[in-house]
């Protein structure tokens, strides 16, 4: 059933379905959630939109987090980084914004969209432009297929920095631009950006994924409620596949260009299998004794083995006790043209993407 609102109660199932979502990535969902529980006790639940009752010519944005997750749990935001750069946005244009919409369904970022919604007094839009996390802005559904840009956006931090990019000759390259800022103010900025229609966002969105991601939480409350095998119900509520299970033996992470970047190893419980996950950000490609098991979009998921919490790429530890689960991508990142940006070619893998079957990500939810 899709979300209306979000109240205090649903912020815990989100922050653990969008954190299995992120794939990694999208910032630290506890964190997010103690700051979304603060502005709701402040200012009340945040009103979620059907992207389908968007008039045509409704305004709308994204609004992020952009930096590196590995910073986000060490420098706190101020707390209205979102409000602050979507009005900064609206005052280039010189227009208000509708609705905002979800960047990224994963982690904190699935998340933002509600704070900036909510303290700047506008619904927020069951629908995201990945139906995961992507480290970089142009690996957007927005910009696949539509006329939409990634410039002009805009970029405060925590003090009183704030820029505007009005334009930028490529998706790229206004994320370079992006990027770069982004690392003068600390590696952790808000940004608000991708100025789109109602029309666009229907035709591009990967839709009702916050109401996905509610119904992935609570569906894992229940089973630890259960104690049930909660990383079987995850795969099963994603039509996903549990693939290795074992624990963390060695971690490779760094903060480098604005990218939280390196690599995590495994070992199965009974010794004989390894399993090696590369990342930037979020996790990207995914190697079993040295054959590739899963790549970019598809989505590599790691969850505690016990409770499913999500295990994001700045909480790996040795030692964690996990479950690997794939997840086929929504349709709307395997297109030729989608490929082309969020395929492993676009981080710099010669390997062919071979796509998971089936796949819930982007359908609407059941009445």
């Amino acid at each position: 059933m899709m979300l209306r609102q979000v109240t205090l109660e649903d912020i815990r199932p989100i922050a653990i379905g969008a954190g299995i979502l992120g794939t990694g990535g999208g910032g630290n969902p506890y964190l997010g959630g103690l700051h979304l529980a603060s502005i709701i006790r402040e200012r009340g639940p945040q009103t979620i939109i059907d992207p389908f009752d968007l008039a045509d010519d409704a305004l709308c944005c994204v609004v992020g987090s952009i930096g590196a997750p590995t910073v986000s749990i060490e420098k706190l935001p101020e707390g209205t980084e979102m409000c602050r750069a979507l009005r900064l946005l609206e005052e280039h244009l010189g227009r208000q914004f509708d609705a905002v919409a979800i960047a990224e369904i994963g982690g904190a970022n699935s998340m933002q969209p509600l704070i900036g919604g909510l303290q700047a007094g506008i619904p927020t839009v069951d629908s995201d432009s990945m139906g995961r996390a992507f480290p970089e802005i142009q690996m957007s559904s927005f910009l696949f297929d539509t006329d939409a840009t990634a410039a002009p956006l805009a970029m405060v931090d925590a003090a009183d920095n704030a820029a505007v990019v009005p334009a930028a000759v490529s998706d790229v390259w206004a994320e370079k631009m992006a990027r770069n800022i982004a690392i003068s103010m600390g590696a952790r900025a808000g940004l608000a950006g991708t100025i789109m229609s109602g029309a666009q966002v229907k035709a591009a969105g990967v839709h009702y994924t916050l109401s996905l991601a509610h119904h992935l939480g609570a569906q894992v409350i229940e089973a630890q409620r259960q104690k049930a095998d909660v990383p079987a119900v995850v795969a099963a509520e994603l039509e996903g596949e549990v693939i290795f299970q074992g624990k963390i033996t060695d971690v490779d992470r760094r903060v480098s260009k604005g990218f939280a970047r390196g690599g995590v190893r495994f070992e199965s419980f009974h010794g004989a299998d390894v399993l090696e996950i590369e990342f930037q950000n979020e996790f990207l490609i995914a190697f079993i004794n040295g054959e590739v098991a899963a790549t970019t979009p598809d989505l590599i998921c790691i969850v505690t083995e016990e409770e499913g919490e999500p295990v994001t790429t700045e909480a790996l530890r040795y030692g964690t006790r996990v479950a690997v689960i794939t997840v086929p991508a929504p349709p709307q990142l395997k297109s030729e043209a989608a490929l082309e940006v969020v395929g492993p070619g676009a981080f710099g893998y010669d390997v062919e993407f071979r796509p998971l079957p089936g796949g819930v990500i982007g359908l609407r939810p059941a009445e």
